[in-house]
């Protein structure tokens, strides 16, 4: 008797921990940065329309697959079309694997940051840069050390996920984002209202509602294209794998314009929260993205903020609601293909995956700063070249892996399995999908070109996009 496959307990289960997936670390800070350099209210703009119009029909697209398959990733590809079309879901597979390896040790960071600001803010506020690389290896007196302080973090924020996932999709994924996506929310709404009640915060807030044309450039819709993909997960086995679960009741379409609208609203009201508090408390200085202006120049902000040490707190927490919900997303995307695959039982799976994530992710914690591993790429920008071991395994990830499993992807519904098997899949249960011809030539025709152009100008550009 063939096993009952796992399913959602719940419509808004599956609703939360979509939304939980592709609310992740690059909603919060990356997206503030880049919308301050794209204009403000100009990058807002152009980020909804690409949301719209591509981040949402390819979101559709592989809930599609997963549910008419319900099976993973690999799995999808093989049943609907054919076994030369597995490499799509390969590629899945190993871009979630190795975003998920460096992904948890920065949500390791992020669960060390909780702890210090709640009980050592002051050290983090006398010396934001020494305390941050510290963690990661570099002693005061400039030698290097091994990053215990971030490895040990990394394992419980490891372990955290492996206990949720042990315990299913309905038991413990579901469960675990019903709480989590509320609080996350709940912290969201209170940054925001004391970001935007700051002394001189009106500015930032003027800032982010007033397009400037004048910063509109070919790289802004490159910028907003890319960050729209990476936000909702596109491309990482995820979504596949969690419209594998879905009953053929639910609504497709709905389901996606929920998913992709709490995903923006978040990144929309990070941007809010960001830069109206960096223009309250640092007199309007440079935005930036990513890990150091989160871990390092965000300390400046918390110290002018008033009660800031207790936002630090709210704000970190924020974080890690973040990044626990990705990574989980991630990781079962993984234990799914393991389990179907290779008929791996779910906690063996789970433990054997996140041995092997902790393992990877501690070489890119050391490449940061304690020790010179280095890894290889090329562009057409700088050549050969050998970035450090961490930057190399996401400009893999970023430039490489993401677009090209949401390159098979389209053109997998446009031209191999058809659209208008999808489209049936979609219309399920007598739904009707008023966009069907605009989702049809979107997948088939805009998207591919689209997500080309992604991957041409990562190798054209170089190191320097981001």
């Amino acid at each position: 008797m063939e096993k009952q496959r796992a399913q959602w307990g719940s419509k808004i289960g599956f609703i939360l921990a979509a939304a939980g997936s592709a609310v992740g670390l690059g909603n919060i800070w990356k997206f503030p940065g880049r919308a301050f350099e794209g204009g403000g209210g100009t990058f807002v703009i152009i980020y909804i329309i690409m949301v719209v119009l591509l981040g949402a029909p390819m979101m559709l697209t592989e809930l599609s697959i997963g549910r008419a398959s319900q099976t993973n990733i690999v799995g999808s590809f093989q049943k609907l079309g054919h076994k030369r079309s597995a490499w799509i879901g390969w590629v899945g597979v190993i871009g979630a694997f190795i975003i998920t390896s460096y992904y948890s040790h920065v949500g390791g960071w992020v669960l060390r940051y909780v702890a210090g600001y709640a009980t050592e803010a002051p050290k983090i506020y006398d010396n934001p840069m020494g305390y941050f690389t510290g963690m990661l290896g570099l002693n005061s007196d400039g030698s290097t050390s091994f990053p215990w302080v971030a490895i040990l973090f990394a394992a419980v924020f490891l372990l955290i996920n492996a206990i949720v996932i042990i315990r299913g999709v309905e038991s413990g994924i579901e469960k675990f984002n019903k709480i989590g996506m509320p609080a996350l929310f709940i912290l969201l709404l209170i940054l925001l209202v004391r970001a935007v009640t700051l002394d001189g915060s009106a500015e930032g807030v003027s800032y982010m509602l007033t397009p400037d044309w004048s910063k509109l450039t070919f790289d802004t819709f490159l910028a907003a294209l890319g960050q729209a993909f990476y936000s909702l997960s596109i491309g990482m086995a995820i979504m596949i794998t969690y419209g594998s679960y879905l009953s053929r009741k639910e609504n497709l379409p709905k389901n996606t314009a929920l998913i992709c609208g709490m995903d923006t609203m978040v990144a929309i009201m990070a941007g809010f929260i960001i830069v109206p508090a960096v223009f309250a408390t640092l007199g309007g200085g440079e935005v930036g993205k990513g890990g150091g202006f989160a871990f390092v120049s965000l300390a400046g902000v918390f110290q002018q903020m008033p009660g800031g040490t207790i936002f630090g707190v709210i704000f970190y927490l924020l974080l890690l609601f973040a990044a626990l919900t990705s990574c989980m997303s991630l990781i079962e995307g993984i234990v799914a293909f393991l389990t179907e695959h290779f008929s791996w039982g779910r906690k063996n799976a789970t433990i054997g995956v996140c041995i092997a994530l902790f393992l990877l992710g501690c070489l890119y914690t050391c490449s940061q700063v304690a020790f010179p591993i280095k890894g290889v790429w090329f562009d057409f920008a700088n050549g050969l070249s050998f970035p450090a071991f961490g930057d190399c395994m996401e400009y893999l990830t970023d430039r490489a892996l993401i677009p090209i499993c949401a390159l098979g992807c389209s053109i997998f519904v446009g031209w191999i399995w058809k659209q208008e098997n999808a489209l049936a899949e979609i219309e399920q249960e007598g739904i009707r999908f008023r966009l069907a011809k605009v989702y049809t030539i979107i997948i088939k025709y805009v998207a591919p070109i689209a997500i080309l152009t992604i991957i041409a100008m990562g190798l054209i550009s170089g190191m320097t996009l981001s």
